[in-house]
């Protein structure tokens, strides 16, 4: 009988203690979630001319997942760039290009350091340029933006609309 006691105080002494800590973590989850959000559709790529980063893209997609199949609009990203030799705050200069899925962008918008769409979205630094750029709709589940410079090669950044593992079937 004692050991039974015993046992029910120890496991409601650690139930009080974990959903202490549950709480505090759903709560700086929530008042972030929208951060978690987008860090989740954001990718990174670098060019380098040897081991030196000459150049820094940072993209996130934007688009959420819709139900309607009728609806298709176009792709959204936020791009955040920084190259070293940059003089101009413009990036669509002829030895740079952007490319979805070998599709040049609709338009492209740069974003001033206050913009509100910046918010929530990760890696912004006082160093990188933020544009807001949008490509024709892609119906394909996966794609790949392909950031081209001529003189440090290219990197490529993969999204899904969908999640990466639905795509793949395996955990990151």
């Amino acid at each position: 009988m004692r050991n039974i006691i015993l046992t029910l105080s120890a496991m409601a002494l650690l139930a009080g203690c974990t959903s202490k800590e549950e709480k505090a973590l759903m709560e700086a989850y929530e008042t972030k979630k929208s951060y978690h959000q987008q860090l989740q559709k954001t990718e990174k790529t670098q060019l380098y001319d040897g081991n030196n980063t000459k150049a820094l893209l940072t993209a996130t997609y934007l688009n959420e997942q819709n139900v309607d199949k009728e609806y298709k609009p176009d792709e959204v990203f936020i791009v955040g760039i920084y190259i070293e030799e940059m003089e101009e705050d413009s990036f669509d200069q002829e030895e740079y290009s952007l490319t979805l899925n070998g599709s040049a962008p609709k338009s492209i918008q740069e974003l001033a350091a206050g913009d509100p769409l910046l918010k929530h979205i990760s890696f912004v630094s006082e160093w990188n340029y933020f544009y807001l750029i949008t490509f024709p709709h892609t119906s394909s589940k996966s794609f790949k933006l392909v950031f081209e410079s001529e003189l440090y090669g290219k990197g490529e950044l993969h999204f899904a609309k969908v999640a990466k593992y639905v795509l793949t079937k395996e955990a990151f």
